[in-house]
């Protein structure tokens, strides 16, 4: 399980560039259920908001102590001193993060303790105004941003920046999976050759996801993205192809904030084999859409992450990757990539019902959060080639 920090009440838009503002920070899980259990120290510092970025993630001001987070007073509110030297009309966002050192704000998905430390958050930009509302009629912000590194095969590092909605809409945060599964891609992205009992079926994985050919890949359930910007950053290093795609599917409600995810880190693109392609796909259809089943022999892959919280939702699932599959030639069918983390133990039927279409998975890998169940990798082919 990993932790994060945000706002339970947010900064509001606009505020007086004098005194201070006012907000109650929350750590708590991914769906926000279970708050931390313990102190945390969580610090502050601003970013400032510039017409022209000279670096491909936010600066910010050295961070200072704000408050020790426990669960005992998790409903405080707190007040944020103002950066030193505002000026009326500049604007700014609010970081917060669980340390003060380096680069606390960014969260790399390429460390082996990704998940020790609650993640930091941004806010979305503060005006700072004479004429700003004050007190409850100020307007609330109802949306975060989160940054993550990611080292590129180039020796360069690519930034993410991924908006969340701060609203209970499942569809529009970021969850544990997500970050789990990205950081294990970018540790297969960085590996030579496998060894080892598994070697060749991440070996296939590996060749399926960052090969330097022509690449075709789905994802299922993308919510806010993560999965398909982590994937489309790293092909971009290793493939100058121009016929395949990455596709992120899910509701027509996930897609105004995927694409703005997609469109917020267009220059972590090479092209559009791999900028990925937002794509509405429901599983209780009866058809693909025309984006996905027009696609010539199909995909190379199909990935998918937190797709098994709603066990009600499994004969759909099942039915359309069964339907994928199935666009493929059967001597070459798509290999599998689940990221899941265990919320209720009815959630392995999932596993039984994918041998009945005839897809056999096998956990490869985990990635460990501060406590709690782990992200598990888990790797899907069907059983005449397994």
């Amino acid at each position: 399980m990993f932790f994060y920090i945000s706002f339970l009440r947010p900064p509001a838009t606009q505020s007086s560039p004098s005194g201070s503002i006012s907000i109650t920070p929350q750590v708590a899980n991914d769906l926000r259920t279970e708050p931390f259990d313990g102190a945390q120290e969580i610090y502050y510092s601003w970013a400032p908001v510039v017409s022209q970025k000279t670096e491909s993630y936010p600066s910010i001001t050295a961070s200072q102590k704000l408050t020790t987070w426990r669960q005992s007073s998790a409903y405080k509110e707190i007040s944020v001193p103002l950066p030193q030297g505002l000026r009326d009309g500049q604007a700014y966002r609010l970081v917060l993060t669980a340390h003060g050192q380096g680069r606390p704000h960014i969260i790399n998905l390429a460390a082996s303790d990704i998940g020790a430390r609650p993640h930091p958050v941004l806010s979305m930009p503060i005006l700072f105004s004479p004429r700003a509302r004050a007190g409850n009629t100020a307007e609330k912000q109802e949306q975060i941003e989160r940054v993550y590194r990611i080292p590129l095969q180039s020796g360069e590092n690519g930034f993410l920046t991924v908006r969340e909605q701060t609203s209970f809409d499942l569809d529009k945060k970021i969850w544990d999976s997500g970050i789990g599964l990205s950081s294990w891609l970018v540790q297969l992205a960085q590996a030579p050759e496998q060894t080892g009992e598994d070697h060749k079926l991440i070996s296939r994985v590996q060749n399926a996801l960052m090969g330097t050919e022509s690449r075709k890949i789905i994802e299922l359930g993308a919510g806010i993205g993560m999965v398909a910007l982590t994937l489309g950053a790293l092909r971009s290093t290793v493939t100058k192809d121009k016929d395949g795609c990455i596709l992120t599917s899910d509701l027509e409600s996930a897609m105004p904030l995927l694409e703005h995810n997609v469109s917020a880190n267009e220059t972590l693109f090479s092209g559009p084999s791999t900028r990925p392609r937002p794509v509405v796909l429901d599983w209780d259809a009866s058809e693909l859409p025309e984006d996905v089943s027009s696609l010539d022999s199909g995909f190379d892959a199909i990935v998918m992450a937190d797709v098994t919280y709603n066990t009600a939702s499994f004969p759909s699932l099942i039915r359309t990757l069964s339907a994928l599959i199935r666009l493929n030639p059967p001597t070459k069918p798509p290999v599998i990539v689940l990221g899941y983390k265990e919320r209720d133990p009815a959630e392995r039927t999932l596993w039984d019902m994918a041998q009945e279409i005839g897809v056999a998975f096998k956990k490869v890998g985990e990635r460990e959060g501060a406590g709690g169940q782990a992200v598990e990798i888990w790797i899907g082919v069907c059983e005449n080639e397994s």
